[in-house]
């Protein structure tokens, strides 16, 4: 149980104490600055604890937001500050300073101000959180708290600042009430999230029924689970119960239940003879280069210097037109519109035309998105980081064959974005040559160019567009040769595989957000690599059977899948992985 410590007089007819308790914490009083270390001093080192000014006036949700979220090592309000164990020796050496100043009453917000570290101050918005220096100013600050609805901010302040149209009137109105309703009866975010992957592969049986009342039922259980993927995150910001493994499954289901789902159309029109296995992993490669195309952007720029352009500038312009910024949230198609879609076309038309629909309005937003992303790239002047680098460098995800290349041949041969594109594009043509072994010569010169492209850091105005070309080529390949084996069952298999690789590929990415850096060198080294899965797959194409190569593909699905799963679970689930909750824009 975490520890509250209220330093200074009581205050008569203050609800402090209570407040506290009603947010979990063990209440200790302490009258000044020596018997507040005295007390801190005692309490287990491995405990939250919080010192709070007992003349505190304020919303118990103001103390929920500084005290107990626990993605913070240390946070603070006026005259509250907490710290975690990893926060305690910063505390810890700022109370000791205050009491060597002299003096016996201590005050929080000094004591916050001695801290040397970083403390996080939420936004409180509305909320009061104040420490009244007489008894006109404790009235006046009582009427503030008695003036603001507290619970109507905290059930507003779950629901994602920026979020899509559709999710924002059609979702948040009321599934933020169910998300009161889950805390009020102990559920977690957790359980909430599994309840939403359960939901949606429920509804991805149904849809591979391949009965209209299947594809009927299908479509209505897709839009629960996207009910219920807005509530875990919205439970999670009402109740504040960020954790490590609510991030890993938070970044990840939402991927897994729609690739699913497009498995459950596949199958479900292979029931009525029709065959769109194609159509399926061309749109989940389509959906996850798109999101690799946001995190590289992203991390390319997130911290670079001196970025300005005009593109931006013309952006936030447009952001005080209030329509402008509807149109363009639905233009990208989030998630919430895109799940919609797919819900409705389900339910009332077949699985190719839902696929067909879908490609082509994933395509035209990947490219209003990734043109506006280039023109900003082009025209903005920024000064980009090593880090920076560093991250897009490991979402180039480059195995031992490239890295290989990268030291033999040092001299870089051109731009890596320029370098990259060769490279895709020898292999593209050789994958359409109609020659047997012509992959292969394709896939080696495409390894070549992987690891020339990573001879030099990708700090260049486009170069975050290397990561994605990889992305591209990588499954691209494996839906081509699938395609042309003309066995059953082969594109099911290359759908498998893709799946594997790709779930890799945004482990790694959520891995950087939550600045743990790239997987393991071991793990890349033994899925072999994007150049190297390329050429494994062009090579096993070109020995063997069509029949052999369906079974290589899914053995190769099998092996890879076990692989990365087993140690991103490992990662997620220990003490070392980043408690964080993704906050980012809607994919």
């Amino acid at each position: 149980m975490p520890t509250a410590i209220v330093t200074g007089q009581p205050v008569p007819g203050s609800s402090l104490e209570s407040d506290l308790r009603a947010l979990g914490f063990e209440v200790r009083t302490a009258s000044d600055s020596t018997d507040t270390a005295a007390l801190l001093a005692t309490v287990p080192a491995d405990r939250r604890v919080a010192v709070v000014d007992a003349r505190f006036v304020g919303h118990l949700h103001a103390l929920r937001l500084g005290l107990t979220d626990p993605r913070f090592p240390l946070a603070a309000i006026p005259g509250a500050v907490t710290a975690q164990p990893a926060g305690r020796q910063a505390l810890n050496g700022a109370l000791a300073r205050e009491a060597a100043a002299g003096g016996t009453d201590l005050a929080v917000d000094g004591l916050v101000t001695a801290l040397d570290a970083d403390v996080h101050r939420p936004e409180l918005g509305s909320l009061v959180a104040a420490v009244p220096a007489d008894p006109q100013a404790r009235n006046e600050a009582r009427q503030a708290v008695a003036a603001v609805d507290d619970e109507a901010v905290r059930l507003k302040s779950a629901v994602k600042s920026r979020d899509g149209f559709f999710t924002t009137f059609f979702i948040s109105p009321y599934s933020r009430y169910l998300a009161r309703w889950c805390a009020r009866r102990g559920l977690t975010p957790n359980q909430v999230t599994t309840a939403s992957l359960l939901t949606a592969l429920i509804a991805a049986g149904c849809a591979a029924t391949g009965t209209r009342a299947g594809f009927v039922a299908a479509g209505g259980l897709l839009i629960a689970s996207f009910v219920l993927d807005c509530t875990d995150g919205q439970l999670a910001r009402y109740s504040l119960q960020y954790s490590t493994l609510g991030a890993w499954l938070d970044a990840t289901f939402d991927r897994a239940k729609e690739y699913a789902y497009y498995a459950g159309l596949a199958l479900g029109a292979a029931r009525g003879g029709d065959d769109v296995w194609a159509l399926a992993l061309g749109a989940m490669i389509l959906q996850t280069c798109r999101h690799v195309v946001d995190f590289s952007f992203n991390e390319a720029n997130h911290d670079a210097t001196a970025n300005t352009s005009p593109t931006a500038a013309l952006s936030d312009r447009l952001d005080s037109v209030g329509w402008t910024v509807w149109v363009r949230r639905m233009i990208v198609l989030p998630i919430g519109e895109r799940w919609a879609l797919i819900a409705v076309l389900t339910a009332a038309t077949t699985p190719r035309i839902t696929f067909y629909v879908l490609l082509v309005g994933c395509a035209l937003a990947a490219t209003y998105t990734t043109a506006g992303r280039v023109l900003r790239s082009l025209t903005r002047k920024a000064t980009r980081t090593d880090r920076a680098a560093k991250a897009l460098a490991d979402l180039a995800d480059n195995g031992p064959l490239a890295q290989f290349v990268s030291r033999a041949l040092p001299a870089p041969l051109g731009s890596p974005l320029l370098v990259a594109l060769a490279g895709v594009a020898v292999l593209t043509v050789s994958l359409f040559s109609g020659v047997t072994w012509a992959p292969v010569a394709g896939a080696v010169v495409y390894a070549l160019a992987s690891g020339q492209a990573l001879a030099r850091p990708l700090k260049g105005a486009l170069d975050w567009l290397v990561p994605p070309l990889f992305r591209a080529a990588e499954y691209g390949t494996v839906l081509v040769l699938a395609s042309k084996s003309g066995v059953n069952g082969t594109l099911p298999a290359a759908f498998g595989l893709v799946a594997a690789v790709a779930y890799h590929h945004y482990d790694t990415v959520y891995r950087i957000r939550g600045n743990a850096g790239a997987p393991p060198a071991w793990l890349v080294r033994a899925a072999g690599g994007q150049e190297g899965r390329t050429l494994l797959v062009t090579v096993v194409a070109a020995v063997l059977t069509a029949t052999q190569f369906k079974v290589a593909l899914t053995v190769l699905a099998v092996a890879v899948a076990g692989l990365v799963l087993v140690e991103s679970i490992r990662f997620w689930v220990s003490a070392g992985a980043p408690a964080v909750h993704d906050e980012g824009e809607p994919a």
